[in-house]
């Protein structure tokens, strides 16, 4: 499947070497060094929404143009308002496809920075490093609650935020990958935004999923309460805690109902 897919690509942007990154069930995402009209140099990412066989053509392209037009527009909007996220390098709608540059590092076992592998990564530590491990997570944690915040603040929700979809680079986080995400100033949809975060770290984290999502609670506290202490996000936080704590009642008796 993946092969058909380079191919269609390769009609795109020939003569582009392309490396596979991940695959989902709506997009492909690929590295490269070269870019066909870019005067840059380094690394860059691309995110390509293949045409969906199941869809009629006309419709598909529809929905292509429009979703890759807008994850666009949602990204170009992130960094005028100054939230970390990959600069956006070029986007061609019809084709499908978004260039970025690529953000985060190499961790030492060779594995990408996102919060997910940097917390594998260091719960591996030595426990004669214990306290430093335990502050390194705790701030990767914290910093990484601070940028949701930026987020929320600025009335744009994420719609699928996992510990895979924040990358880590030079201490500071990053958020990637916004296919599902909105504009809302709703409480409801913030906090479920949360939820969700919540939901992924107990999933990938079980052992330690309380303490991270205390810290990364604690950082989205901090920054909303702090720095946007006098556009009112004091009272933004408490809103959204009070319909955060409704969302998981909700998760919970789903469960107990299976």
């Amino acid at each position: 499947m993946t092969d058909a897919i380079l191919a269609q690509l390769d009609r795109l942007v020939p003569n582009i070497p392309l490396q596979v990154v991940s695959q989902g069930a709506e997009a492909l995402v690929l590295s490269t060094q070269t870019h066909p009209y870019a005067q840059k140099s380094g690394t860059f990412i691309i995110k390509y929404r293949p045409p969906k066989p199941y869809r009629h053509p006309k419709i598909d392209a529809q929905i292509t143009r429009s979703r890759t037009a807008g994850e666009a527009k949602f990204m170009a909007k992130l960094r005028r308002a100054g939230i970390r996220a990959p600069n956006l390098v070029s986007v061609d709608p019809n084709g499908g496809l978004i260039w970025m540059e690529s953000v985060g590092e190499i961790l030492p076992n060779g594995a990408v920075s996102s919060l997910k592998n940097l917390l594998w990564y260091l719960e591996q530590g030595s426990e004669a490093a214990g306290l430093l491990v335990q502050s390194q997570l705790e701030l990767a944690c914290r910093h990484t609650g601070a940028v949701i915040a930026k987020l929320h603040m600025n009335d744009m929700v994420h719609g699928d935020l996992t510990t895979s979809n924040m990358l880590l680079q030079e201490g500071e986080a990053y958020l990637i990958d916004f296919g599902l995400s909105s504009y809302s100033a709703l409480a409801e949809d913030k906090a479920v935004d949360l939820y969700v975060l919540e939901r992924a770290v107990l999933s990938t984290h079980s052992v330690h999923a309380e303490k991270y999502n205390g810290w990364l609670l604690a950082g989205y506290k901090d920054e909303q309460c702090g720095a946007y202490a006098s556009v009112g996000g004091k009272k933004k936080y408490s809103e959204t805690l009070k319909k955060l704590e409704d969302v998981r009642l909700r998760g919970r008796k789903r469960s107990m109902l299976g």
